[in-house]
């Protein structure tokens, strides 16, 4: 709890993946890539409850064995390759809500495939949340070689601009595209519960940043994240 407010962390652990079978339990350094969030969701001072959300039995009882709470199996259409996040945060919600005969005033998606973030960036983001009276705060990282000015599209078979707005001064160095731009890493999303009611996460006018390291954006998605993670986290 932080100023009085009641405060949900889940993490989504559907047992599909197409890029890495299994993705979220596969080892990194002999523990499942799960057991890197649960640890430094359990370490927070603010969450007052966390729970994971699963289709599978299996993802449940390593989870259990971690010390994280898995009350439930996801009901399956929230659990296909194409089912939105905020549908299995929703749902979860809405159960806690419903075991306990209370509600919760925010709400914290905790993403297991980004092993790097610590209860520190946690916990900053919900005191972001809330002393500024956001309706979200999310997990960013700065974009330098990806820069939007950099990214183009093939057109009868010829390079040009992505965006007519966005026009690349030819030999630019990286160091001079302006301004700045971020990219969700989606590590963490911290965000009003009505607004998760309402089946929203982010994108609304008063979304804020939480500016995070390159390390700690590390999402896995593909075998070249999953091998740098491992190297990384020796």
């Amino acid at each position: 709890m932080y100023k009085n407010k009641r405060i949900l962390a889940v993490t989504l652990a559907r047992s599909g993946s197409k890029g890495i079978p299994n993705k979220n339990i596969i080892k990194i350094k002999n523990k499942p890539l799960i057991y890197y969030t649960i640890k430094e969701a359990l370490k927070s001072k603010y969450i007052d409850r966390y729970l994971i959300s699963t289709d599978s039995k299996k993802i449940k009882k390593i989870s259990e064995s971690f010390k994280a709470e898995c009350p439930f199996l996801r009901p399956k259409k929230l659990s296909t390759s194409i089912a939105r996040a905020v549908d299995a945060d929703r749902h979860a919600l809405l159960w806690a809500e419903k075991n306990e005969g209370k509600e919760y005033d925010y709400f914290v998606e905790l993403m297991a495939t980004n092993p790097f973030k610590t209860h520190i960036d946690i916990d900053r983001a919900i005191k972001k949340l809330i002393d500024n009276k956001a309706d979200s705060v999310i997990g960013v990282s700065h974009l330098e070689d990806h820069h939007p000015l950099r990214i183009k599209k093939i057109v009868k078979n010829k390079i040009v601009n992505f965006n007519s707005l966005l026009i690349e001064t030819p030999e630019m160095h990286r160091q001079q595209l302006k301004p700045k731009a971020y990219i969700r890493n989606g590590s963490i999303y911290a965000v009003k519960a009505n607004l998760i009611k309402k089946k929203i996460r982010y994108g609304t006018n008063n979304s804020l940043p939480l500016i995070m390291s390159e390390k700690k954006s590390i999402n896995i998605d593909t075998n070249i994240d999953l091998l740098l993670a491992k190297i990384l986290i020796k």
